[in-house]
């Protein structure tokens, strides 16, 4: 299911029970039944609760907008330092440079064709991946520079290597969700008592009230679903997460 789609039928669900609930409320209040007046005690729990459901909201967005901007990184200085070993080992003799690069491209390949599936599956990576990292690493290492051209590139290829090492570790590292699911528990139980409150201020049958509560619990939803969205960077949206990769090796990506 798009997750357009997915959106759209949680902020319109959110709207109907609320509506339906305030509809059913005020069917079943009694004649006598004051709803002109609110305690002043309530609006204030009421603006409380909000206030601090807010904050929290706030900064559970930032936290995984901050978490998906890392990791848009971490692949990127990943694919970035793997592409610079490839086209380093230019000055390095053809049966050398060519193993390289083919070492290079079968990584490339397994990654994006099967590690990544499988990181977003179990939330670990795979031991084949690292066969094939450390396979460019020996390769890479493994050849005693015979030119002084050659001298000075066997440094910075290797930690090329290196770089692109250390990427893949974190990368594995942060291949869980970033929220807790004590933070996720939270977050839709503040978002229960916080479209709750709103009946609690003895809303009514009137368009404008029904409008606005209508389009808070809608609100609330959208960022409930904008932090589910941010809070798996490698799965939501597996296309855009590979991109470096397709966009620097568009052969071994395609394989």
């Amino acid at each position: 299911m798009p997750e357009w789609l997915v959106l759209a039928l949680a902020m319109i669900a959110s709207c109907a029970v609320v509506l339906v609930v305030a509809v059913l409320r005020n069917r079943r209040q009694g004649p006598d039944e004051d709803t002109s007046q609110t305690p002043d005690v309530i609006e204030y729990i009421t603006m409380m609760i909000g206030v601090v459901y807010a904050i929290v909201l706030g900064l559970a967005i930032a936290g995984v907008w901050e978490a998906r901007n890392s990791a848009t990184d971490l692949v990127l200085h990943e694919a970035q330092a793997l592409h610079e070993v490839r086209e380093r080992v230019a000055v390095y003799p053809a049966e050398i440079r060519q193993e390289v690069r083919a070492d290079v491209d079968a990584y490339v390949s397994h990654v994006v064709n099967v590690e990544w599936a499988h990181m977003t599956e179990h939330h670990e990576l795979t031991e084949r991946g690292d066969e094939l990292l450390a396979q460019v690493r020996e390769r890479v290492s493994g050849h005693e520079p015979t030119t002084t051209l050659e001298s000075h590139a066997y440094q910075g290829i290797v930690d090329q290597v290196a770089a692109a090492d250390r990427a893949r570790i974190t990368r594995g590292q942060n291949a869980e969700p970033t929220m807790p699911g004590v933070v996720w528990f939270g977050l839709v139980v503040g978002a229960v008592v916080t479209v709750g409150m709103v009946f609690a201020l003895q809303i009514r049958r009137s368009p404008r009230e029904l409008l606005l509560a209508g389009l808070f619990s809608a609100l609330i939803a959208f960022l409930l679903f904008l932090i589910w969205q941010f809070d798996a960077p490698f799965e939501r949206d597996l296309a855009e997460s590979v991109e470096p990769f397709r966009a620097l090796f568009p052969e071994a990506s395609a394989e």
